[in-house]
């Protein structure tokens, strides 16, 4: 699912795809703005997006779905 981080003051936002499910991400932002520390996500390549909690202007979730291939996507 995609996953889009707004920082405060800053004009371009972080979007990268993550493997784990939108209550996970959700449950992971809360906490980590919740105890004022970094937030710490993976994406699908397994590399680490970490963001101070203090600067995170917003998250956006995307919904998750299959990606269907093939002709019958059509």
């Amino acid at each position: 699912m995609e996953v889009k981080i707004g920082i405060q003051n800053v004009g371009r936002e972080i979007v990268f795809e993550s493997g784990q499910s939108a209550d996970q991400v959700a449950d992971t932002v809360a906490e980590a703005i919740r105890d004022s520390k970094e937030l710490r996500l993976s994406d699908e390549k397994g590399r680490l997006i970490m963001v101070p909690a203090g600067v995170i202007g917003y998250v956006e979730i995307g919904a998750e779905e299959v990606r269907r291939v093939g002709f019958g996507a059509l």
